[in-house]
């Protein structure tokens, strides 16, 4: 039974992943800043594989060294990282930009992936395996009017995940990143600070991807054989031809 730890697994991608890898009897460590939803994950889970949470935030470099340090010793040998934890928080011109909100982003999605990869690689250069896959964003190959500073975080998850596959080769470690386009999850409500409609209005006119649909293509690539590495896949709905082209039927 392989063990995967997935950040940022109490909603959206992270969520639905750990569903399907459940339902596929890997051995889940799920980790998120909601201890509520991490329960309610575990008793989700805990008919179909053992299951072990994880309650810190990425940001705090302490508190991840300190949460990954305890793990019981049947979850310590981790096979599949998933470094999905991620938000973008604004969408300003950068003239008009929050300083806290280019901090979260930089901090979660930059150094909180690096945080929590610090802490896992040592143990797959010891054992010459794992595979470690990144979720980036379409944000990550493209810029576009105000994501400024998030397309940069997402920039440097692209950068990151080329050298970590670059600098891991010579232990045959499998890294690759996932970059998704429009998805329909909890990530614009985040951006606008919780203003309902109008992350709806995002989704509106145009059938987005769901979850679910990230989360079957992370499976599939977690689930070749070891000669086979996916390094970098980008993933559209039909209606949507680039960051900021979208066919919208309104």
């Amino acid at each position: 039974m392989k063990t995967a730890l997935i950040t940022g697994a109490t909603s959206g991608i992270g969520r639905a992943t750990a569903r399907l890898l459940a339902k596929n009897h890997y051995r889940l460590i799920i980790c998120g800043r909601r201890e509520d939803r991490l329960a309610e994950l575990q008793d989700e889970f805990s008919h179909l594989t053992k299951v072990h949470t994880l309650n810190f935030d990425v940001r705090h470099k302490k508190e991840v060294a300190q949460s990954l340090k305890s793990l019981p010793k049947e979850f310590a040998n981790i096979d599949v990282l998933i470094n999905n934890a991620g938000n973008a928080h604004g969408l300003d011109p950068i003239e008009n930009g929050d300083v806290h909100d280019w901090d979260a982003m930089i901090d979660i999605n930059v150094k909180g992936l690096l945080y929590v990869s610090k802490e896992i690689i040592p143990g797959m250069v010891e054992r010459r395996s794992g595979h470690i896959i990144n979720i980036g964003s379409i944000a990550g190959k493209e810029t576009y009017t105000n994501g400024n500073v998030y397309c940069a975080t997402k920039h440097a998850v692209d950068a990151i995940n080329q050298g970590m596959r670059m600098d891991l080769n010579q232990y045959g470690i499998r890294v690759g990143a996932i970059n998704p386009g429009m998805v329909d999850t909890e990530f614009s409500e985040v951006r606008f600070k919780g203003d309902k409609q109008r992350a709806e209005n995002v989704y509106k006119g145009f059938e987005p991807l769901k979850a679910e649909d990230i989360a079957d293509v992370i499976h599939f690539v977690v689930s070749r054989p070891y000669h086979v590495n996916i390094a970098d896949l980008l993933i559209l709905p039909t209606a949507q031809a680039s960051a900021t082209i979208v066919n919208k039927k309104l």
